[in-house]
């Protein structure tokens, strides 16, 4: 697939935006909708619907939640590409969704960076390296020596080669310079159960899905992939410590059909970052799953997702990764 981006959609966005327009000053004037290629019951549905709740109330119309799980996020991803942008659609996206499938996933049915626009942010989701609560590993060096003394005998738990977990944990043990066994199961559920049973001894997973088991003491996380600590695990280090630069973490970020109404993105951004900015929203959506910082301007979300397809590239590069 050909590079493309956001900047000539932002850019519009901003300059529609800086006049007065009928559409956006009464808009919404019915239900609005919005898609995740998530299931019912999941972390980012409890997110989607949170945010849903707190828009509703701020545009006076109900906003229903449409789940369009499979497909590595394609279902989903396609339904909200192909809605009409009439402003009354929105997707609630992963990194999965928007930067990674082009690179996986040959005869793409939607192009993320032509079919939509950037809304804006909604928040970042760290992974977390962990094993059991007797594991023999207490910090991640431990885990490095052991595996340099043993080539491939370390199981490592993730989602499949081609999921987050999975490319990040091909990628940390390249740079480690480790050669471990990966280690795929059909969700992350069943990973972390069996890492909680000592089936496989590290688990890379996004940290709502280990969160639990962690401050229930099953767990034992070692290391965070972003470059900082990071919020209710504030004594776990980050791999930066002994990777420095090392920074990867999942996240979530609405954007609309291309061809939507400037004023209604604009509108949209400006209630989400009301939204998320409000400390008590931030930290019940940390509770479930991402940390956010707002959602920033409509141009910064763009920016961001640039940058991420860019990298994205390369990481698939870096682990052998070719579309299929």
């Amino acid at each position: 697939m050909k590079r493309r981006d956001f900047t000539r959609c932002a850019t519009a966005l901003a300059m529609a935006a800086a006049a007065p327009v009928a559409f956006g000053q009464t808009w919404p004037e019915k239900s609005v909708k919005l898609i995740l290629s998530q299931p019912a019951g999941s972390g980012a549905d409890a997110m989607a619907r949170m945010i849903s709740d707190q828009l509703a109330k701020k545009w006076a119309q109900s906003i229903v939640v449409e789940n369009r799980p499979g497909g590595q996020n394609v279902i989903g991803a396609q339904a909200a590409a192909k809605s009409p942008a009439d402003g009354y659609t929105f997707y609630f996206a992963t990194a999965a969704a928007l930067v990674t499938n082009p690179y996986l996933i040959k005869n793409l049915p939607y192009d993320p960076q032509k079919d939509f626009v950037p809304v804006g942010m909604v928040g970042k989701v760290p992974f977390v390296v962990s094993v059991n609560a007797g594991s023999q590993f207490k910090t991640l060096e431990d885990l490095v020596t052991y595996a340099k003394a043993n080539p491939g005998k370390l199981a490592v738990a993730n989602e499949g080669p081609k999921t987050f977990g999975g490319m990040v944990t091909r990628l940390l043990a390249s740079q480690l310079g480790i050669q471990v066994n990966a280690v795929s199961y059909v969700s992350v559920g069943a990973a972390v159960t069996d890492t909680v049973g000592g089936q496989v001894e590290v688990l890379l997973s996004d940290m709502p899905s280990a969160v639990q088991m962690i401050r229930s003491g099953r767990l034992r996380p070692l290391a965070v992939t972003t470059a900082k600590r990071v919020a209710g695990l504030e004594n776990v280090p980050p791999i930066a410590d002994t990777l420095p630069g090392f920074d990867f973490a999942g996240w979530l970020v609405i954007v609309a059909p291309t061809g939507t109404p400037a004023a209604v993105v604009q509108r949209a951004n400006r209630d989400l970052e009301a939204i998320l900015t409000d400390k008590d929203i931030a930290g019940r959506l940390l509770a479930i799953g991402p940390i956010t910082e707002g959602a920033g301007t409509v141009e910064q979300t763009g920016a961001f997702l640039r940058r991420e397809y860019e990298r994205w590239g390369n990481v698939t590069k870096a682990v052998g990764i070719l579309p299929e």
